[in-house]
């Protein structure tokens, strides 16, 4: 597979499954800009970047003015905040779509025609298995993870005879910084250790362990490829097997 003469813009590709892709891509040889709020991970990641926040309208449409065009689009940036559902406060709701469903909307309002008025592109969202089932305590996360399935589906529908394909990647719990603070917030809620933590989000995953980012990426990186130009509206899981079980 060669993605040479293509651009791609990842979110939230200053760590963990976005730079992965950034990597995978950037090795098949696609052209890469990174995106997120912080500069230094940008920055430090070595591809081009532009500090852009998918919540902020104004944010998303200066960053396609200054990138310009792309093939390629991963709505990548995303969040997590816990608590139980009847104590969510309207902010954290409110954050939690905006960062989660939003983003990918804003992005896709922003990089989706120009790859419509080329006639090739392929928008991913990172989606999640919390698209799928729900999570005690993540009512807010979950709820805008559905929403990307949605968001996702209708996308693919509109856009089907452009060139362009719409689908979700939806890992489970896999190796990034937002995992290691799941695992410091349990620990310190419950007293326990790391390790047991840790087997606390790998106990539904059959294969006993945490899903590698560069294993999402390997599965972005297909759907950019030419042999999944018939792949659209779909949801790949890579899980180990959790909702399977």
């Amino acid at each position: 597979m060669t993605l040479t003469g293509k651009k791609a813009l990842i979110t939230g590709g200053g760590s963990g499954i976005g730079l992965a892709c950034a990597h995978r891509l950037s090795d098949a040889g696609a052209e890469i800009c990174v995106a997120g709020r912080h500069e230094d991970p940008l920055r430090a990641s070595g591809f081009a970047y532009v500090v852009m926040d998918v919540s902020d309208e104004d944010s998303v449409r200066a960053a396609r003015e200054r990138t310009g065009p792309m093939d390629i689009v991963i709505s990548n940036a995303g969040g997590a905040t816990t608590a139980p559902a009847l104590k969510t406060s309207l902010h954290t709701w409110n954050a939690m779509l905006a960062v989660n469903l939003t983003g990918a909307f804003l992005c896709a309002q922003n990089f989706a025609p120009d790859m419509i008025s080329h006639g090739w592109g392929r928008f991913i969202v990172i989606g999640s298995t919390a698209s799928l089932k729900g999570y005690a305590y993540s009512a807010a996360y979950c709820a805008a993870k559905h929403g990307v399935l949605g968001l996702v589906r209708t996308l693919a529908i509109e856009m089907a005879k452009t060139g362009v394909t719409v689908n979700a990647l939806c890992p489970g719990f896999t190796r990034t910084a937002l995992v290691t603070r799941a695992m410091d917030t349990i620990a310190h809620k419950t007293g326990r250790s790391r390790e047991d933590a840790l087997h606390t989000l790998i106990r539904d995953n059959p294969m006993g362990r945490l899903v590698e980012p560069e294993e999402v990426a390997d599965a972005a990186l297909w759907l950019c490829g030419d042999g999944a130009a018939a792949t659209n509206g779909q949801t790949v899981v890579i899980d180990g097997g959790e909702l399977a079980a």
